[in-house]
């Protein structure tokens, strides 16, 4: 009979270990996209040479760092740097970022895409891919790990345009829409515990929810964290329009 019992309550602990990692793996899936989408001329009827990508444009006053916990700010006394030279630095890492990532995307659907800081060449079909910062928002990682559900989320959020210069032409505007990517509402360190308290099993709970939340931090959180994933949805914008006009295989855009 205690056996029996022993058993019962172990599943119970890892039914409840398995909820959260559902849990976790639902509420990480959305966190950003494309909005705003408006079209402007006709897009571009043969399939580009090159891809231009430019690094967009940001600003260090667009920044907010994340000065949550005694931990971080400890740091920040003993680097010495200001915070208005961290918010340069990290205004300079996600751009690069972001413009790297887009340009990987898109090469690994067999796109010639590269980065640029040049004009583009004036006998090329080229597409040209360029925009904004709106928002640069480290969040507070402290209150992401322990809370979760949203709270503290890091955020990135863009201003994006397509332009189209033919061999011989001027660019023009075709398409511009907006794009964001955010660090989601993983549950916290505190709502994880929660599952295992009613499993009765609430430090082991807490150890996983917390190596799980640890992971995932360390993955997407943070400003920096959430290029990856802005890049990827810019990136899939491009290849829907080269869909669209039939200049790349759908099964290329697929992932």
């Amino acid at each position: 009979m205690l056996n029996a019992i022993r058993f019962v309550a172990n599943e119970g602990a890892r039914g409840a270990s398995m909820i959260v990692i559902v849990l976790c793996v639902l509420l990480t899936g959305c966190a950003g996209g494309v909005t705003q989408t408006a079209q402007y001329s006709a897009q571009p009827q043969v399939r580009p040479d090159t891809i231009y990508v430019y690094s967009f444009d940001s600003t260090p006053d667009q920044v907010k760092l994340d000065n949550g916990g005694m931990i971080q700010k400890v740091a920040s006394q003993f680097s010495g740097a200001s915070a208005a030279q961290k918010q340069t630095q990290e205004a300079f890492e996600v751009r690069e970022q972001v413009a790297d990532d887009i340009v990987q995307q898109l090469q690994s659907m067999g796109l010639h895409a590269i980065r640029a800081d040049a004009p583009a060449p004036a006998n090329q079909n080229v597409l040209i891919v360029q925009g904004k910062f709106d928002t640069i928002d480290s969040g507070n990682r402290r209150r992401r790990i322990l809370i979760g559900l949203g709270a503290g989320k890091s955020e990135l959020s863009t201003s994006v345009q397509l332009l189209y210069k033919p061999a011989g032409g001027a660019a023009r505007l075709v398409q511009s829409f907006d794009a964001d990517a955010d660090s989601g509402k993983m549950p916290g360190i505190a709502e994880t515990a929660g599952v295992g308290a009613a499993a009765g099993h609430l430090a082991t709970s807490a150890a996983v929810g917390g190596g799980l939340h640890g992971a995932s931090e360390s993955k997407h959180g943070g400003a920096a964290g959430n290029a990856k994933k802005l890049a990827e949805s810019i990136a899939k914008q491009v290849a829907q329009m080269g869909k669209t006009q039939g200049w790349l295989p759908a099964e290329r855009t697929e992932g």
